[in-house]
């Protein structure tokens, strides 16, 4: 079929596929991928849609046609991790999941309650909270791919991204960023929120303050993250029936919103937020007490230590 085009996203940038057909096989496309990515053909994972779903190529003697793959499609690429070898422990250790709903026929309107969902407190809160409303599911290996796709956005544009903007130099931003213990932000929600093409709300639980990052992009769905000043979490919408979660929303739907807002107002009065400015800090490494923000940003520049236990 003449003009059959793809587009596919890696965390090294975009890139279009050119030169099949909706009938050439899934090993065919496999092949292409793989020759784009630089990633072995067994190693590839495919996804596509919103929230990004995986697309089973398995059958690779199928067509294209048939793993329903049409001309104009945008396709996720990501590297398998290598199998490693377990124990029978650690095969009993599961990322925590639950039914999750995936498309649009699953949405509700409004049948059931916006609660937060808490992740590990690791540096990599930010990357598990956005991993969470895409998949529905608590999986702090994502982070390693989100750190890496951020680095690379910002090292490919660097008029884009200065030394104004990251308040670092480009390359030392670009090094930082892919540290284990290196907090994200707004530079990084705007980042993921282009790659995902989703509109990632941000709810300031100190300041009451949404954030909607990718608003000017018209994006169809929205996600939502509740901020307190120091740690993100995902928000997603536990129905009154008790059935399958919802991480994933409409933009036109302004009554999640809203009930975001009020979500926000809430953790606001109850003071479950952290202040950055006044928040006191012990460093669990050497025991000294810091205050504020600043100050354990910088014994941590100073030291390397990042093991930090907030004090009531």
């Amino acid at each position: 079929m003449a003009g059959f085009v793809i587009r596919v996203k890696t965390k090294s940038g975009q890139k279009v596929v050119n030169g099949l057909s909706s009938n050439d096989t899934v090993l065919q496309l496999k092949k292409k991928l793989s020759e784009l990515t630089g990633f072995k053909i067994n190693l590839l994972h495919v996804l596509s849609g919103f929230p990004p779903k995986t697309i089973n190529l398995n059958n690779e003697s199928s067509t294209i046609n048939d793993c329903g793959i049409v001309s104009g499609d945008t396709l996720i690429v990501e590297e398998k991790q290598q199998q490693q070898q377990q124990s029978p422990i650690e095969d009993i250790k599961k990322p925590e999941s639950r039914s999750h709903i995936v498309d649009s026929e699953g949405f509700t309107e409004a049948s059931g309650v916006l609660i937060k969902k808490i992740v590990p407190a690791d540096n990599s809160c930010l990357f598990t909270s956005v991993g969470y409303v895409l998949n529905g599911s608590i999986d702090s290996n994502c982070s390693g791919f989100m750190r890496e796709l951020i680095a690379n956005a910002v090292a490919s544009d660097p008029e884009e991204y200065s030394e104004a903007i990251l308040g670092k130099p480009n390359k030392s931003y670009c090094e930082w960023i892919m540290k284990p213990d290196s907090w994200g932000g707004g530079i990084e929600v705007s980042i993921l929120s282009k790659f995902y093409g989703l509109e990632i709300v941000v709810v300031n639980s100190v300041s009451g303050i949404i954030s909607r990052f990718g608003e000017d992009q018209h994006y169809s769905h929205r996600v939502f993250l509740i901020f307190d000043g120091i740690h993100y979490d995902p928000l997603y919408m536990e129905p009154f029936n008790g059935g399958s979660i919802q991480t994933l929303f409409p933009t036109n739907d302004e009554r999640v919103l809203l009930e975001a807002t009020q979500l926000a107002k809430e953790a606001k009065s109850s003071r479950q937020f952290t202040d950055v400015q006044n928040f006191t800090v012990k460093c669990m490494d050497c025991m000294v007490d810091l205050s504020g923000e600043k100050a354990a940003t910088q014994h941590a520049k100073d030291t390397g230590h990042t093991n930090f236990d907030e004090i009531n």
